[in-house]
């Protein structure tokens, strides 16, 4: 939290998005962001294709979902996990964090059933789903991948 705060007094974008670190709260907070751009790339994608193509929703949130994390693997070897995963090339680090990814799917497709089965509006628990999943997604990586 400490490395954090520091670059945060420093107030340059370098500093504090582009400069590798190690520290947990630091790729966290970028991990966050990162995933904040994923988000609206999934979620946009999912209320297009159930909107507009009128796909059923559970099929939008799953095409939608691949499509971030697509999105957030790209963003987040730029800004976040810039180093590669010390166990595998690229391609297996992709296969690797794609695996997580659909365990985090599965966690969103549970609860976006469990909160329209509750008459939550689907963008809602979307909403709801992405936040539980993005604190999976950051720790399993972390853990799995970016040790």
């Amino acid at each position: 939290m400490k490395e954090l705060l520091e670059r945060w007094k420093t107030l340059k974008i370098s500093v504090i998005f582009y400069e590798q670190t190690d520290d947990f709260f630091v790729q966290m907070f970028r991990y966050v962001f990162v995933g904040g751009i994923a988000f609206a790339a999934d979620w946009g994608m999912m209320v297009f294709l159930h909107e507009v193509v009128n796909i059923n929703v559970y099929v939008a949130t799953a095409i939608a979902f691949i499509f971030g994390l697509i999105v957030n693997f790209v963003l987040s070897k730029i800004f976040v996990f810039v180093e590669p995963s010390e166990r595998t090339g690229i391609i297996g680090e992709f296969i690797t964090y794609g695996i997580i990814g659909v365990v985090g799917l599965l966690f969103t497709e549970v609860i976006m059933w469990g909160l329209l089965k509750i008459k939550i509006l689907y963008m809602i628990a979307k909403v709801i789903a992405a936040a539980i999943v993005l604190i999976w997604n950051f720790v399993a990586r972390k853990i799995l991948l970016y040790r």
